[in-house]
């Protein structure tokens, strides 16, 4: 491995916003780490960013979620790639649409052991390294829905707050390492997110997208690798990013 490369570890990235993201890097220099669960997609991503960027990397199989997966997968990594410039903790989910008194305690479950407990096991391992080189960026994948609770949503919406809130403190608490750490607030974004928050109805996750033009996972991963390359004494704190026919949370221009 060439250690002039900058590392990047990005959580989810075998689609959507972690996909896009780790390309954006890729094409930046950094060395990429991937990590997700889904081992066939990683690895084709990993030989895509190798054919066409010789970009080093690794792949790492792990469901975010199981602290016991991610810690044996981070134990794997040689010393030199342990040593993460990047965190991009983007791995979550939505989990069904029901209101609070018809919901399903197992989609509760999936969104919260995501959503938090898992960038919370993922930020555990990462963070030392990086205050022992006082030096590293935390970017957590949050989402207008921290801003704006909405109906069918309050679980989803709860998480992401936490999120928020976690940033935080975590930017309170790494402030004397001088690590940055940023939240980005997606808004719409087509992706594979409402085909996992339907249980697969692809015609009810296509809808959504329907009569406007969403973000695009490319249009984060840009917003990610600016903010990521801004000057050592600049940091950029929260990022609400939405399409322009949003609104808010609910109110989304269609024509």
């Amino acid at each position: 491995m060439n250690m002039t490369h900058p590392i990047a570890l990005v959580t989810g990235a075998s689609s959507g916003i972690g996909a896009a993201t780790a390309r954006q890097l890729a094409q930046a220099g950094y060395a990429l780490i991937l990590c997700g669960r889904r081992a066939s997609r990683l690895s084709a991503l990993a030989a895509e960013l190798g054919a066409e960027l010789a970009v080093p990397t690794q792949v790492l199989i792990f469901d975010v979620s199981k602290p016991d997966e991610v810690a044996a997968a981070w134990a794997l990594l040689p010393a030199q790639w342990q040593q993460v410039d990047v965190l991009i903790n983007n791995a979550g989910n939505a989990h069904g649409m029901e209101p609070i008194h018809q919901g399903y305690l197992a989609d509760w479950e999936a969104m919260i052991d995501s959503n938090v407990r898992g960038l919370l096991f993922v930020t555990r391992l990462v963070t030392p390294g990086m205050v022992a080189r006082c030096k590293g960026h935390v970017v957590n994948i949050g989402s207008i829905a921290a801003r704006q609770a909405y109906a069918n949503g309050a679980v989803y919406c709860a998480t992401k707050s936490a999120v928020a809130l976690l940033t935080d403190g975590m930017r309170i608490d790494l402030n004397p390492y001088g690590i940055k750490v940023t939240n980005i607030e997606p808004g719409l974004v087509e992706s594979e997110f409402s085909l996992v928050r339907f249980k697969g109805d692809e015609d009810r996750a296509g809808n959504v997208y329907k009569g406007y033009t969403p973000l695009r996972p490319e249009d984060v991963a840009q917003t990610i690798h600016w903010i990521v390359t801004r000057p050592a004494h600049v940091m950029v704190a929260d990022v609400l990013l939405l399409p322009t026919a949003q609104a808010s949370a609910t109110v989304v221009k269609k024509g």
